[in-house]
């Protein structure tokens, strides 16, 4: 009996061995959090093709949109609506730029790394609005240096 139990063990190890088993991320959308106000956090997220990440509507007026060239190549964006929880699965290598809708110009973005960021150079051309632009200049050189 004991071999048995000792063999089903080793059985169940092994198939489950190879199995990866996706991470979820939770982003808050906030009018104030550690970095100022009208603020993702954490703003920068580094994630596994496959992952997931839920944007969650802790303040009201807020929503979690795809920025047009800040997408791979052939990948479809998103936009979430106001004031909802939104969750999305991220299969595709990039860079993947997120903006507030209504408080883009205020510097209320994000960004997701999912595996090699294959889209670098397209996602730092985009030119941003207002605060946006340093947001996202400082993602760059901080985040992105320290891979």
């Amino acid at each position: 009996m004991r071999k048995f139990f000792s063999a089903a063990v080793a059985s169940a190890v092994l198939l489950t061995a190879g199995v990866a088993v996706a991470a979820e991320v939770e982003v808050k959308m906030l009018n104030k959090g550690e970095k100022g106000t009208f603020v993702f956090e954490p703003d920068f997220v580094k994630i596994a093709p496959g992952d997931t990440v839920t944007f969650v509507s802790t303040d009201k007026g807020h929503n979690a949109e795809t920025i047009k060239a800040m997408v791979p190549e052939g990948v479809q964006g998103f936009k979430s609506e106001l004031g909802k929880n939104f969750t999305v699965t991220l299969t595709q290598n990039g860079i993947y730029g997120i903006r507030c809708t209504p408080h883009y110009g205020m510097g209320m973005v994000a960004m997701i790394v999912v595996g090699t960021p294959d889209n670098l150079a397209a996602a730092q051309a985009v030119k941003h609005p207002g605060k946006a632009k340093k947001v996202f200049a400082d993602m760059f050189t901080q985040q992105l240096a320290a891979k």
